[in-house]
């Protein structure tokens, strides 16, 4: 006589173990997508192929874009998928862009020594450990702070910055051996800036479907041509002006307050 009674329960217990071992598909696609993506720019720069190794992960860039919006879009998020991207990230903007820019310019820092050898793979650990913190910060923080910033550089910002640099200087026949230095400077002050306290505009707040004065199309055409002409130099402006946003507004944030309290003495 229970027979009854206990069959809807069996049937909720064998959803609940589909739903552990069943995922989405559409939004894991991307996601794997971009971490195809992380994957291969480390093993086209352990060829000696930088160029091809930038633009993999401004690939994995576009494809980590779309899966959270198709995910929202067809209502199919999850915490297996928010996970999965999280580790994604870790590999496509933590691992892979510390790794090109060590094969490319830091790891000839050994020319001058075991020493000097040693701070540039140094550098390039320092700026994933700074990566893989920023992105633990973000997941604990998800809920919890304004929607309308970021604290920190976020890190496909940083990526592209290191990315954007090696895409530029390799297409300018500039060999990393020459410019290693600079590229130390680089790597350290991007990952340092991940952790940072600084406020990036997050543009979540923007919604496309609001109707805009006619001009502002006709300022986004000449920008794409400009952006066509010279892809890694626009990625490279674009990159380095929102990574400077930060310092730059908390300075004025700072001036401002220190106006104000000038005035109320």
């Amino acid at each position: 006589m229970n027979a009854p009674n206990e069959q809807p329960t069996l049937d909720k217990d064998d959803q609940e173990q589909r739903a552990r071992r069943s995922i989405y598909l559409l939004p894991n696609l991307f996601t794997t997508g971009a971490l195809f993506g992380g994957f291969y720019a480390i093993v086209a720069a352990m060829s000696g192929r930088f160029e091809a190794a930038a633009i993999a992960v401004f690939i994995a860039m576009v494809l980590d874009g779309i899966d959270g919006r198709v995910a929202r879009m067809t209502n199919t998020q999850s915490a297996f998928g928010a996970e999965y991207d999280s580790l994604s990230d870790m590999v496509s903007f933590g691992l892979a862009p510390a790794l090109v820019m060590y094969e490319w310019a830091l790891v000839h820092m050994k020319l001058f020594g075991a020493i000097p050898g040693k701070i540039g793979w140094l550098a390039a650990f320092f700026y994933a450990a700074m990566a893989a913190m920023r992105l633990a910060r973000f997941n604990t923080q998800v809920g919890k702070v304004d929607k309308r910033y970021f604290h920190g550089l976020p890190s496909p910002t940083a990526a592209a910055i290191l990315m954007s640099m090696v895409w530029t200087l390799h297409g300018l026949d500039i060999q990393g051996e020459s410019v290693r230095f600079p590229a130390l400077f680089v790597t350290i002050v991007v990952g340092a800036l991940m952790v940072s306290n600084f406020r990036y505009y997050s543009f979540k707040d923007l919604d496309f479907r609001n109707r805009v004065p006619f001009a502002i199309i006709l300022l986004i055409v000449p920008v794409l041509m400009v952006a066509a002409l010279a892809p890694a130099k626009v990625l490279f402006a674009a990159a380095t002006g929102y990574a400077l946003s930060g310092p730059i507004l908390a300075l004025l944030r700072w001036r401002r307050r220190r106006v104000r309290r000038s005035e109320s003495q």
